[in-house]
């Protein structure tokens, strides 16, 4: 008999964690070697464990998702990720796949499908949600959005500021609706669907800079 494909489960919520530690516990084909509830404590455990594939979940307290993988492919290259969340974004499939992820997969998928993409993984072959191949299609298809213009760039600085619409609109001497238009214009280029991503992708992508705290 073939030795088990080794698993590390990383997900912050127990319940999740639990219910992948024993659907894959009943098929002997597979043995989870541990869990993790963060990206952090993940690398200590695949440093440790060296499983072979490492079921990750992306938002989570502390190291995220993404990070975890970018150290896992510099310290456990050998390690397999295989993404396993409820987002299929551009802001969140993007920077997995380029982080070094093998696979991308969402929670509501069958159990099969799960099993298949976990053998899949093990064996080095990129495995991807229909949702997920179908964006990267396009993404290729489609030419790369332009940069943010500068006037972009102003209105999403009063945003992350905590002004509203009216207010960036009053500040810039634009109407509302041009604001609006400007933000909509900003979530297309950032790939994201609402204020709270554009503004937490444009300070991953450093179009935003923090303030410093007033003395």
């Amino acid at each position: 008999m073939n030795k088990p494909i080794g698993l590390l489960v990383v997900d912050d919520h127990p319940v999740v964690r639990d219910g992948l530690t024993g659907m894959f516990a009943r098929d002997p084909e597979f043995a989870v070697l541990g869990e993790a509830a963060d990206g952090a404590e993940a690398v200590r455990l695949a440093q440790r464990l060296r499983p072979d594939v490492i079921l990750m979940d992306l938002r989570m307290p502390g190291l995220d998702g993404v990070s975890a993988i970018r150290e896992l492919a510099g310290q456990a290259p050998e390690c397999r990720v295989l993404v396993l969340t409820t987002y299929d974004t551009d802001s969140y499939v993007l920077p997995a796949i380029e982080a070094g992820a093998t696979g991308y997969l969402l929670k509501d998928a069958p159990r099969e499908e799960l099993l298949r993409a976990v053998r899949a993984a093990a064996r080095g072959e990129a495995v991807l949600a229909p949702s997920v191949a179908a964006l990267l299609m396009n993404r290729v298809r489609k030419p790369a959005p332009g940069p943010l213009s500068p006037r972009e760039v102003e209105v999403l600085e009063l945003v992350a500021g905590g002004a509203t619409n009216r207010a960036a609109a009053a500040e810039l001497f634009l109407t509302e609706a041009t604001v609006k238009s400007h933000l909509l214009n900003i979530y297309a280029k950032l790939g994201v669907n609402d204020r709270a991503a554009a503004i937490t992708e444009a300070f991953h992508r450093g179009l935003l800079v923090p303030r410093p705290p007033n003395p």
